[in-house]
């Protein structure tokens, strides 16, 4: 999620990103501005650069309150000069649904983007005629910064019509997505319609060169997106059917409740963990962060472990899921889990190995269909 975007803040709990592509949209904006006018009106560059923001954010915002309806709880959201990928809570997800179920909320929270962005367009034009605003709606071109009225309209416009192209993660590359997940598995139907989008994005981008290079624009934005999605499902196939057996830390520093805390942080200081199991005897009583050490040290001074660990957590077993493993993680705010057998602990998963051990998966897995389909 991270990769390529920048974070901007939080919206009603939700995460908001903006992808880096938006930076190419001021660059290119101001230069077709400059092309056309000379000079170019840099305040009303970014504004028309505000306005496409506006109208991705609403679009989106669509997408997520139909999702609610649907009980997916949105979590993240990029945004990205045609629309954005949106990450739901997994720790949250419901019972798995039937191939119509799935196709009726697909199809559901693809469209209503668009209709959103048609339904301000339509609003915008309204108000625009009535207040008798010289727009000149149908003059060409539609996007100029010199006539923001007019781009507010065409804006959104263009989303919408954009958004119908069946290249994913776009809502019609959502949609036919949806329909190749009717027969075939989830991962499988977004692999191939993210094949489409590449194929898709290489035509804009070419074609772009020789018309008009909002065209490769598109181009280049469409394939930033489908790897976006191309990723999440890679590392979502990972989750999904690596053990944690495989993954988890078998050579491990572990901490005694009767261990004061200088002498952990000590111990911390010689290993690479960030997070400790607590073991009195064959039993685990607690776990401790080296944050936490520290802090306890800096308020109160030296003491025992026992008094600062904490002594609630989760624990696993060998054959759970990385899926399983992160929803524990997520859902209460952990940072370490114990994995036990026979209530002998036999190793730990942490929340920083875990997303070492993904990243690592993903990319091996990746490589790996890479080299089958060559």
């Amino acid at each position: 999620m991270r990769s390529f975007s920048i974070h901007v803040g939080r919206l009603f709990g939700v995460e908001v990103r903006i992808h880096l592509t938006f930076l190419i949209l001021p660059l290119f904006v101001f230069w077709t501005e400059f092309n056309a006018n000379h000079p170019a009106n840099g305040p009303r560059d970014l504004a028309l650069v505000g306005i496409v923001l506006a109208c991705v954010a609403a679009h989106e915002a669509g997408h997520m309150l139909v999702a609610w309806r649907f009980g997916l709880i949105p979590k993240a959201v990029i945004l990205l000069p045609l629309g954005g990928v949106t990450i739901f809570d997994e720790s949250r997800a419901g019972q798995p649904e039937s191939p119509a179920a799935a196709w009726k909320r697909e199809v559901s929270i693809a469209l209503t983007g668009p209709l959103v962005n048609v339904a301000f367009a339509t609003i915008a034009a309204v108000v625009i005629l009535a207040t008798g605003v010289g727009a000149h709606l149908r003059e060409w071109p539609f996007l100029l910064a010199g006539n923001l009225p007019r781009s507010l309209v065409w804006a959104n416009l263009y989303i919408a019509g954009l958004n119908l192209l069946p290249a994913y993660p776009l809502d019609g590359g959502r949609i036919l997505r949806a329909f190749f997940a009717r027969s075939i598995d989830p991962a499988a139907a977004t692999r191939r319609a993210v094949s489409i989008s590449h194929a898709l994005a290489m035509v804009l981008m070419v074609a772009g060169l020789f018309s008009n290079t909002w065209l490769t624009i598109v181009g280049i934005i469409i394939f930033s997106a489908a790897q976006l999605e191309e990723r999440a499902v890679v590392f979502q196939s990972v989750l999904d059917n690596v053990r944690l057996e495989e993954v988890m830390l078998t050579d491990f520093a572990t901490l005694s409740p009767a261990d004061t805390l200088e002498d952990a942080l000590e111990k911390a200081v010689h290993s690479l963990q960030d997070d400790f199991p607590v073991v009195r005897g064959s039993d685990m009583v607690g776990v401790i962060s080296r944050q936490r050490i520290l802090e306890a040290l800096r308020a109160e001074g030296n003491g025992y472990v026992q008094a600062v660990m904490n002594k609630i957590f989760e624990v696993s077993i060998r054959q759970e899921s990385l899926a399983s493993a992160f929803r524990k993680l997520t859902a209460r705010n952990l940072s370490i889990i114990p994995v036990v057998e026979d209530q002998r602990l036999v190793g730990i998963v942490t929340l920083q190995n875990l997303m070492h051990s993904m990243a690592l998966l993903a990319e091996s897995r990746k490589l790996r269909r890479d080299g089958a389909e060559i």
